[in-house]
């Protein structure tokens, strides 16, 4: 006979995609998984009003709460410090606000992703005694979640190198799971974009990415060597929506045999498993999700980071990829269109080359992430009743 049970689940995180995927990819991964057991999920995102994660669960049909937060500056510069104290005021009553709403509501658990909005909420569960899984996504430890590490119940790791940036005492209750991918993409059909794209059998193909808005350096180094790249590969550009144009008028003055190997699109919408599993080489930013979508895949990359980032983030996921030998990075000062012809042209022309990078990538990879954090989550779930799943 089926129970008629739910789990309670607040989350919290955002900001950015790289805050936010993560968490709508477990609690995706939690709703099936509960659904065999016949248990409901219950989510309550808590989150701020002008994130991503507002429109996110908006989209999702997910319940939201707003909290009020504030964002940490790092720059010196006297209207930045001024702002970061002014939104640093907005953080107790952040914390009220968040542990009055827990305490009312006493969700089984609560989900931390990370970004600024999750500082708050997750000071808020402590006060409030709920259980707090908090989930890392970077290399090394970010600011806001150094400080929900001293209290979370359970630290869940996307590198075990992210342990010793850790505050001592939370070493003890940290656990790897790596970072959520979302299942499909792991089951990706390569001639579904082929033929989507009109891309060529047998001819080895780039896929080239900036993320959703595109990058306007990537398309430049790009543009600049196509005439030598398209005789012996195909690529295919997501050039972000702005640059569509513009890219579209490159294309345009390329000789007429060529113009068919160059693809450039304004973003994928929808079917990006099948681009990743047509693809021969990736080209892209170092963020997070990014690394934990090519390693989980096993994609042979030249990574180009956005730099300056916090901590310089993108460039230390670069460089760990490429010394483990699952990437080519490109790192200031040597961004050239030159330096990536270079790398690009010995890439395409060696297939073993290609395989290596990909087992290698494969190897840092953790494509059941998700479930592994779900696990977690649902290892320190609290039924009002005191019992645990």
């Amino acid at each position: 006979m089926t129970s008629h049970r739910t789990l309670h689940l607040a989350v919290t995180g955002g900001g950015t995609g790289g805050h936010t995927y993560p968490a709508l990819t477990t609690i995706t991964t939690l709703r099936d998984r509960l659904a065999q057991q016949g248990t409901a999920l219950d989510v309550t995102w808590y989150g701020d009003a002008q994130g991503l994660e507002a429109r996110i669960c908006q989209k999702h049909g997910i319940s939201f709460r707003p909290i009020a937060t504030g964002k940490v500056r790092r720059s010196l510069k006297p209207a930045a410090v001024l702002r970061t104290l002014i939104d640093m005021a907005r953080v107790p009553y952040g914390v009220l606000q968040a542990a009055g709403s827990l305490a009312r509501h006493r969700p089984d658990v609560v989900l931390s992703t990370g970004g600024y909005v999750a500082v708050p909420v997750g000071l808020g569960a402590a006060i409030a005694r709920r259980p707090l899984v908090m989930h890392e996504q970077i290399t090394a430890v970010g600011l806001a979640n150094r400080v929900l590490a001293r209290v979370a119940t359970a630290v869940a790791l996307s590198h075990d190198s992210s342990r010793d940036t850790l505050p001592r005492r939370a070493r003890e209750r940290s656990q790897t799971t790596g970072n959520p991918v979302r299942y499909a993409l792991l089951h990706g059909e390569a001639d579904k974009a082929r033929a989507l794209y009109d891309l060529e059998s047998g001819m080895p193909l780039v896929y080239v990415t900036g993320g959703a808005q595109g990058s306007a350096q990537i398309n430049q180094l790009i543009t600049d060597i196509l005439p030598t790249l398209l005789p012996t590969c195909q690529v295919l550009h997501q050039c972000g929506p702005d640059n569509h144009n513009l890219m579209l008028d490159k294309a345009r003055t390329l000789e007429p045999w060529m113009r068919h190997r160059y693809r450039p699109v304004p973003y994928i919408n929808g079917g990006l498993e099948d681009v990743y599993a047509a693809a021969d080489i990736v080209i892209s930013r170092a963020g997070a999700g990014t690394l934990a979508e090519l390693t989980a895949i096993g994609k042979p990359a030249i990574l180009i980071p956005l730099e300056p980032t916090a901590a310089n983030e993108q460039r230390r996921n670069a460089e760990y990829l490429a010394e483990h030998g699952a990437a080519v990075a490109i790192t200031r000062p040597d961004v050239t269109s030159d330096r990536l012809k270079e790398h690009l042209t010995r890439l395409v022309a060696d297939e073993q080359l290609r395989g290596e990078m990909a087992q290698n990538s494969r190897k840092l990879g953790r494509p059941g992430a998700a479930d592994a954090l779900a696990d977690l989550v649902l290892n320190h779930a609290r039924h009002r009743t005191g019992r645990r799943h």
